[in-house]
């Protein structure tokens, strides 16, 4: 499976290039040790992430290849989990592609520099050319990975919604979340890849679209 992704500027702390980081060395160099002692080389590696945004997506990340849980790798900060995922970039105007990995610290574990759902961090070789305002192609396993379209899904949720709270008004929204949601399943199983607050800021814009009082005020 493959996706379209835009290259961003990343935090710079990977790479060791932020002013302000901590790692003047990088992330990346201090646990390459850690991660091979641990059995993954990463030495093929350029010492920094490739940063991937997939603009109005979420990431469903599953079955890792590597999975390293409690990595002590700093005294700065308690250890890290790590999960990495074998992937391969297709840079399409230079019919390129490159193997490269998946580097997922778990948000639960880190202490600071989060990534937004929408990106994913990549190792790659070093591909000097690849700056920020670039697309490539990502291709993954679907059993391991999957783009969620929450944007899209949003909005043709958006639009199930309108006759039927047009016509209902404010008894529609009589249903909590979890009944909602067992409707949605039957009548709009789309929606089974939407989390209860993307499904809940959806009804919430539907009620101050479609329902008369809108035009309160």
């Amino acid at each position: 499976m493959r996706y379209r992704a835009l290259v961003v500027s990343g935090h710079g702390v990977a790479s060791g290039r932020a002013a302000d980081s901590p790692y003047p060395a990088g992330t990346i160099a201090l646990q390459t040790p850690a991660f091979l002692a641990q059995g993954l080389d990463l030495s093929g590696y350029f010492p920094g992430t490739l940063n991937l945004d997939f603009p109005g997506c979420r990431w469903e990340l599953q079955q890792p290849d590597y999975l390293f849980p409690s990595l002590a790798w700093t005294d700065l900060h308690p250890p890290e989990t790590f999960s990495f995922w074998r992937i391969r970039l297709h840079l399409s105007e230079r019919d390129q592609a490159a193997e490269g990995l998946i580097y997922y610290p778990h948000p639960e574990t880190k202490a600071r520099h989060f990534q937004s759902p929408s990106r994913l961090e990549v190792l790659a070789p070093f591909l000097p050319d690849l700056l920020p305002g670039a697309s490539l192609e990502l291709e993954v396993n679907p059993q391991q990975l999957r783009a969620i379209p929450v944007a899209r899904l949003r909005a043709r949720l958006l639009e199930f919604l309108k006759f039927r709270v047009l016509a209902a008004q404010e008894s529609f929204f009589e249903m909590d979340l979890s009944s909602c949601r067992a409707w949605l399943a039957v009548q709009w199983p789309e929606a089974s890849d939407l989390t209860d607050g993307e499904v809940q800021s959806t009804l919430d814009q539907a009620r101050t679209l479609y329902t008369e009082s809108r035009l309160v005020g």
